[in-house]
């Protein structure tokens, strides 16, 4: 019993081996696959490589903005008015500063970083350029209140807002009204070096009484039918205009200026030089070119800031050619009268 007892337990312990069978028959394989593409990275490669980045580092070596004297010399620069510090604009440390946290610092930089591609642009804010358009990841878009009065908004809408943080008039002075006299007490008088946003605008100018009427603001055809980037920005080969240079070329002007490029406004250089010659009469330039400081009678020192507007403008009235008229022949016409 014992005996049988243990074949049994055996039986019941062993695995089971199944019979095999036949193999089935193959399938037939599927059609290849196309290779696919991670399509993200080719988007960023349109822009970042270095074949599209050469001509900007080209035609940035036209550019003011890379000039070596104008950060060297005015990026350190702090003060205790916080919208008038040369460093907001002349440097990069103090551009972030002024973006970022509403000024620069009040000491400047002592070690202050050259205008560079990465003082304008940071990270986009979005990658659907299709829908929400193309933001060349520009640090700022937003609407610029001018920092000359604190209180005007200008909005040229999309990139070039980035352009008009900077090119505005300081804050130095104020603008001379139409009564009693007024003393200038800087050399430097006038809207230093950034007065394009407000001659597009039509604004900001000392609007003195004459026989040229003064146009509506925001009326110019730059202002109202093209943009600081179409003008400045336009596409070329010759690395010295457009792109990164910011000279306007030849074909941004032609495609409306159908009859050539125009150098000036019709009679802006007879005028400009009457101007000067007034103010030279009056006794307002020392040996360099500068004004001299002193109190002057109205008319005098709205005169010299319209001369110093035009000048600083830097587009011999191209940029509005009906305001920048109405400011020089009405400040002729009150000198000479």
């Amino acid at each position: 019993m014992v005996v049988a007892l243990s074949i049994t337990l055996a039986n019941c312990t062993s695995e089971y081996t199944p019979i095999p069978g036949q193999d089935g028959v193959d399938g037939v394989d599927g059609i290849d696959g196309i290779d696919g593409e991670d399509a993200a990275t080719v988007a960023c490669i349109e822009c970042h490589s270095n074949t599209y980045r050469a001509p900007i580092n080209s035609s940035y070596d036209f550019s003011g903005h890379q000039n070596g004297f104008a950060w060297t010399f005015a990026s350190v620069r702090g003060g205790d008015d916080p919208t008038n510090r040369c460093a907001q604009c002349h440097g990069e440390q103090g551009y972030l500063d002024y973006i970022t946290l509403g000024e620069s610092h009040i000491d400047g930089y002592a070690n202050a970083s050259p205008i560079s591609c990465t003082t304008c642009h940071d990270k986009h804010s979005s990658f659907d350029f299709e829908n929400d358009g193309h933001d060349f990841a520009l640090r700022t878009f937003d609407p610029v209140t001018l920092v000359i009065d604190g209180t005007t908004t200008l909005d040229f809408g999309g990139t070039s807002n980035n352009c008009i943080t900077c090119h505005q008039p300081r804050s130095s002075y104020d603008i001379p009204g139409s009564t009693g006299d007024y003393e200038i007490t800087s050399k430097r008088f006038g809207p230093h070096h950034g007065p394009q946003s407000t001659m597009l605008e039509g604004i900001m100018g000392a609007h003195i009484s004459g026989t040229e009427a003064y146009p509506g603001v925001a009326s110019s055809t730059h202002r109202t039918g093209a943009s600081c980037v179409s003008c400045h920005m336009g596409p070329s080969e010759d690395h010295s205009q457009g792109l990164h240079s910011w000279v306007p070329t030849e074909n941004a002007c032609t495609s409306c200026h159908q009859n050539g490029v125009p150098t000036e406004i019709e009679g802006w250089s007879t005028d400009m030089a009457r101007l000067e010659a007034l103010l030279a009469a009056n006794n307002m330039f020392d040996v360099d070119g500068y004004y001299v400081p002193g109190v002057y009678s109205a008319e005098l020192a709205q005169a010299a800031w319209n001369y110093r507007t035009l000048l600083e403008d830097n587009s011999r009235g191209i940029h509005n050619p009906a305001y920048t008229r109405a400011l020089l022949k009405n400040s002729i016409e009150a000198l000479e009268n």
